[in-house]
């Protein structure tokens, strides 16, 4: 089991990125800049509508040539104008070494990663060569691929080089087909680098999840109630209007409205009564994760018995009618005790799996 990633990097809180304990953090800005004009005038909406923390992308990776691409360096200066007119903390998405340098000689704020580029190792350690030493802090948005490790090795790269303002950005992940979200959330992965880095600040981009402005503050909620510190908001001044993403951004108006309906919940709390009853369930829950424990042990044994029986009578392994027999009845006896099917389906499969293995390693062993 991975442990605890030991990366040397400073609580965020100590950035001076963000307002006095601000909670929830919120960074917002439009997904590209497109003008001088654009940007100014969004970043002045919101200003007043609370916002400290401005992004705008200037160097934009597209799946496909000829798509717009970002207006490049010659955004910075737009950016310089709004730090240095409004006082906003600015950042921009870098990808390579030169866009580093670029966004360093242009007094950028704070730099973010995008998940395309966190998914190359050979990208992050150009960056990390580039951002050696810095002090400007640098969020690693999550790569397209579901894959933790990628993710923490992109951390680790940058930590090694001695960047210690680091944070994650949660976008969501790539998924083949339909779904409600453009990206699917799979919370499970960012709760696992949470649990591997325990004070590493924790951001969720639900615009690039949701994909859809009507979806957004349902998913800002949802990071909040997992205990995110902050989300970062692509916000556009006239969003139908806008060179990229145009579906996913709000209005300055739209992103007030959003942030003060949410609700931000406790860590914790020292109320008696809540204590008592939440210790009680928890050790129900703890007995009950051993009686799973016990039964799951059971079934790996019977499933070694039915390994043996199938080598001695020259049987393969796997029986695909007997694993749609299986999901069937767990389906049916699932759905009278209110549980869903897509739950059962991945807790299952997962069992089935280990039952293989144990069956096809007593066969090697017979």
């Amino acid at each position: 089991m991975n442990t605890k990633m030991e990366l040397d990097y400073q609580k965020a809180e100590e950035w001076g990125l963000f307002g006095q304990g601000a909670r929830p953090a919120v960074i917002a800005g439009p997904c590209s800049a497109e003008s001088e004009r654009q940007v100014m005038e969004t970043a002045q909406a919101l200003r007043a509508a609370g916002v400290e923390v401005f992004r705008a992308g200037v160097w934009k990776p597209r799946t496909h040539p000829g798509s717009f691409e970002g207006v490049g360096t010659a955004g910075l200066p737009w950016l310089q104008r709004v730090r240095r007119e409004l006082g906003m903390k600015v950042g921009t998405e870098v990808a390579t070494g030169e866009h580093v340098r670029e966004a360093l000689e242009a007094g950028m704020d704070w730099l973010w990663v995008g998940a395309r580029t966190s998914a190359n190792p050979f990208a992050m350690q150009e960056l990390a060569e580039a951002l050696g030493g810095t002090e400007v802090p640098v969020l690693v948005k999550n790569p397209v691929n579901p894959d933790v490790e990628l993710w923490l090795g992109a951390l680790e790269r940058l930590s090694r080089a001695g960047v210690r303002k680091l944070g994650v950005i949660h976008r969501g992940f790539s998924v083949y087909g339909e779904t409600k979200y453009r990206n699917v959330p799979q919370w499970q992965l960012p709760i696992e680098v949470r649990r591997r880095c325990p004070d590493l600040l924790m951001l969720c981009d639900p615009s690039h999840i949701a994909g859809r402005r009507e979806y957004v503050a349902e998913v800002a909620q949802q990071a909040l109630d997992l205990g995110f510190d902050g989300l970062m908001i692509e916000a556009h001044i006239h969003p139908e209007k806008a060179w990229s993403d145009s579906s996913q951004q709000v209005s300055p108006c739209e992103l007030k409205q959003l942030v003060e309906g949410l609700v931000v919940r406790a860590a914790d709390t020292e109320n008696g009564a809540y204590r008592a009853n939440i210790d009680e369930l928890r050790m129900q829950i703890n007995g009950i994760d051993r009686e799973l424990l016990d039964l799951l042990a059971r079934r790996m044994e019977i499933a070694g018995e039915i390994g043996r029986y199938k080598h001695q009578n020259n049987i393969a392994i796997l029986q695909p009618g007997r694993w749609e027999e299986v999901l069937e009845r767990v389906f049916a006896y699932g759905r009278e005790k209110g549980l869903g099917a897509e739950f059962l389906k991945r807790v299952f499969t997962a069992i089935h799996q280990a039952s293989i293995d144990r069956q096809a390693r007593v066969m090697r062993e017979e």
